[in-house]
């Protein structure tokens, strides 16, 4: 590995922190711009490094910067309903970066869709530790519609306006990096 490339995996895990500190709480699940820059190092990174930075950004939370939404960090953050999020943040850049590396030319139509399939991957794994978290541990007793609903199709609208942005700053940064 290059030390460009380490200097960038550093550079989209700081970033993906800075995006949990532009935050609005709401319910379990805050909004932010992580997913911003989650989605932009699986454009710009490629697969392998988009994955190593997500893991990065988790690492240090886990290790007790205060990197995760609200200014949270720590092992006990595993036990947050929004922690599978975070999670799913590293399969997403992943699955965006892979997609992408398959293209030769790219245009905003494949690059939406990749980002698209990335952000149903965070979705999957995010609702999926939502509904664990909150009638296992927590001993909520939610519904898998209230947790559709509240992890999922509430966020969607923005989530959408978030992957196209990102896809129009990743194709016009594509260029020069």
């Amino acid at each position: 590995m290059k030390t460009r490339d380490l200097v960038k995996i550093g550079l989209f895990a700081i970033l993906t922190a800075i995006g949990a500190y532009i935050s609005i709480p709401f319910f379990y699940v805050p909004f932010t711009l992580q997913i911003v820059f989650t989605i932009l190092s699986g454009i710009l990174l490629g697969a392998k490094n988009a994955l190593y930075s997500q893991i990065v950004y988790l690492l240090l939370g886990l290790i007790g910067l205060p990197v995760f939404s609200g200014g949270t960090g720590g092992i006990q953050t595993v036990l947050k309903p929004s922690f599978g999020y975070i999670i799913g943040f590293i399969f997403g850049a992943f699955i965006i970066g892979k997609i992408i590396e398959q293209y030769k030319n790219l245009n905003i139509i494949n690059v939406f869709l990749a980002t698209i399939v990335g952000l149903m991957v965070i979705y999957l794994f995010g609702v999926t530790y939502l509904y664990i978290i909150l009638n296992l541990y927590m001993q909520k007793q939610t519904t898998l519609f209230w947790v559709l609903k509240n992890g999922f199709l509430i966020f969607l609208p923005v989530d959408m306006l978030k992957c196209f942005i990102a896809t129009v700053i990743g194709i016009k940064l594509k260029k020069h990096i």
